[in-house]
């Protein structure tokens, strides 16, 4: 990543959004990040828990094994099985057998749902989740993830429009967390025109974030044009400035 690229939008990130939470980017490498990289899990993890963990500036390295959960390596690129009986795991279960999570109506509809599904290969071994502040000249960062109260959300939102002429530059599809901030937007760097993610509405996973938060993941090509277009948008303006103040004592109070 550029510095200078870097350095001003984090200037212009602490003019308009004083004291909310620097975003953070993921990439995908070949070269290991020994420091960075958990131990395997012995149980079930989901990796939206580890991600806290960066939020607050540590850097996390992954592969294969060391991501606790099938539908975290399915939906980051590391494997395309999927857990037996799914279907019925995200509907209503077998009984005396697997409990249901009830997320769809039925077996048959998840089978849909999968069908319509467009898994991807992880480029390289391992992904590695950074935040803004502490990435190299030489990270090149995918995607960038903000995990943000709905003030945050309201000018992200806002922004991701605002050089759009279609209505839906943000997108919520329904799915997992991780798929929220990685399979979605990943897939997004591959449309002509990219869109937004917003996200985290998995009930599964809403317990490893803060009850006041969603994301909202950006493919780095649109989130260059976010960033170029902050200081002629409506960020410069009296009504932001109202909700401008309001997350600054947000903060503040906190």
């Amino acid at each position: 990543m550029e510095k200078k690229f870097k350095n001003e939008f984090e200037q212009k990130w602490n003019k308009y959004f004083p004291g909310a939470d620097l975003p953070i980017g993921f990439y995908y490498t070949d070269v290991k990040e020994e420091k960075s990289m958990l131990k395997p899990p012995k149980g079930h993890r989901c990796i939206i828990a580890d991600l806290a963990s960066v939020s607050k500036g540590n850097t996390r390295c992954f592969d294969v094994n060391t991501i606790g959960c099938g539908g975290g390596r399915r939906y980051l690129g590391f494997e395309d099985s999927q857990a037996p009986n799914f279907e019925y795991f995200l509907s209503y279960g077998i009984p005396g057998k697997l409990e249901g999570e009830r997320y769809k109506k039925s077996p048959e509809l998840v089978k849909e749902i999968m069908k319509q599904q467009t898994l991807f290969k992880a480029p390289a071994k391992y992904i590695v989740f950074k935040r803004w502040d502490s990435m190299e000249e030489s990270d090149e960062p995918l995607v960038i993830i903000f995990f943000a109260p709905p003030d945050v959300l309201s000018g992200l939102f806002t922004l991701a429009n605002y050089d759009e002429t279609e209505p839906n530059g943000v997108i919520a599809p329904f799915g997992a967390g991780c798929g929220s901030i990685v399979y979605y937007p990943y897939h997004e760097l591959q449309s002509k025109r990219p869109c937004a993610v917003l996200g985290m509405f998995d009930v599964s996973a809403r317990p490893c974030v803060s009850s006041e938060v969603l994301s909202f993941s950006i493919p780095w090509p649109k989130f260059v044009r976010m960033a170029d277009n902050m200081e002629e948008s409506f960020l410069i303006t009296k009504s932001w400035d109202k909700v401008r103040q309001r997350i600054k004592k947000r903060v503040s109070v906190g």
